[in-house]
């Protein structure tokens, strides 16, 4: 007797589990906050057969803005806005008057700017770490930011007519952005240092491992803008659930891990950036 087996790329299963067990902690906060906050829905359907289930429906509610004929989530936007104000105004104030000894606001900055070479000289080398400095300083940046802005910033007391505030990263719409804007970056860097002869790596060592090596360009930005996602968004959820169900005291270590844990995200997702450049430029 021949039996026939499904073969299923692990990103897919974990992408099926993650979103199961989302869908438990939802129902799981509308059953004991039913009226004090409002869960999101998610709906799920079948892929891959019966045991793999995947997300067919949005997570949580949004109030949408009409920008040039296309919706934007407004919550999201505004808040991404003030990261970028914040962090303009720190890099205003660290470079307003630079001394040879640094100290205050100088010293700051450059502490950050010393952080973030590290993460792009140790990945890219000595050869290549200048040119991509900015992009992966931006990512680092950007997602520190908006990490630290969800943990920090006391959202829940703002209230919109539709969704509520919160990090821009617990939204899969940027986080898929950001990891598409990463797969863009190492395909140009492949493509601009070997031409089209980049694309030969598809079939090495064997011709035999070309339908492999083009399923892990897929998977990358996959796992990468889910990763951050899933973080992110279940660390508001933990917070949210403790702080409406014990005094405001318990929950505050967990809001530092929560902070905690957004850095650590900020400085997987700008490593993994610049090893695949890396990778791209061998």
């Amino acid at each position: 007797m021949v039996y026939k087996i499904k073969v299923v790329p692990i990103d897919i299963l974990i992408l099926g589990n993650l979103l199961k067990q989302l869908n438990y902690m939802y129902k799981l906060l509308e059953f004991l906050l039913p009226n004090a906050i409002s869960a999101p829905q998610i709906s799920f359907y079948e892929a891959f057969g019966s045991s793999i289930l995947m997300s067919d429906a949005e997570v949580g509610k949004h109030f949408y803005w009409n920008i040039g004929g296309f919706l934007v989530h407004g919550q999201v936007l505004a808040v991404i806005w003030l990261v970028f104000i914040i962090l303009l105004t720190f890099s205003f104030l660290g470079a307003r008057e630079t001394e040879r000894v640094p100290r205050g606001w100088q010293n700051f900055t450059e502490l950050a700017l010393d952080f973030i070479i590290d993460i792009a000289k140790n990945q890219l080398g000595e050869s290549f770490y200048r040119e991509w400095l900015p992009f992966i300083g931006t990512l680092f940046l950007f997602i520190f930011g908006c990490n630290w802005a969800g943990a920090i910033i006391p959202w829940k007391l703002i209230k919109l007519p539709e969704g509520e505030l919160a990090a821009p990263t617990n939204d899969i719409n940027t986080t898929v952005a950001l990891a598409l804007l990463t797969s863009f970056a190492y395909f140009y860097a492949g493509l601009s240092k070997k031409g089209l002869g980049y694309f030969k790596r598809y079939v090495e060592p064997l011709p035999l491992l070309l339908p492999i090596n083009i399923l892990e360009d897929f998977t990358k930005p996959l796992s990468l803008s889910f990763r951050l996602f899933g973080n992110v968004l279940a660390d508001e959820l933990t917070i949210t659930v403790l702080t409406s169900l014990v005094p405001l005291v318990v929950p505050l270590p967990i809001m530092l891990l929560g902070i905690f844990a957004g850095s650590v995200q900020a400085l997987i997702f700008s490593t993994l950036a610049a090893a695949y450049i890396a990778e791209a430029l061998e």
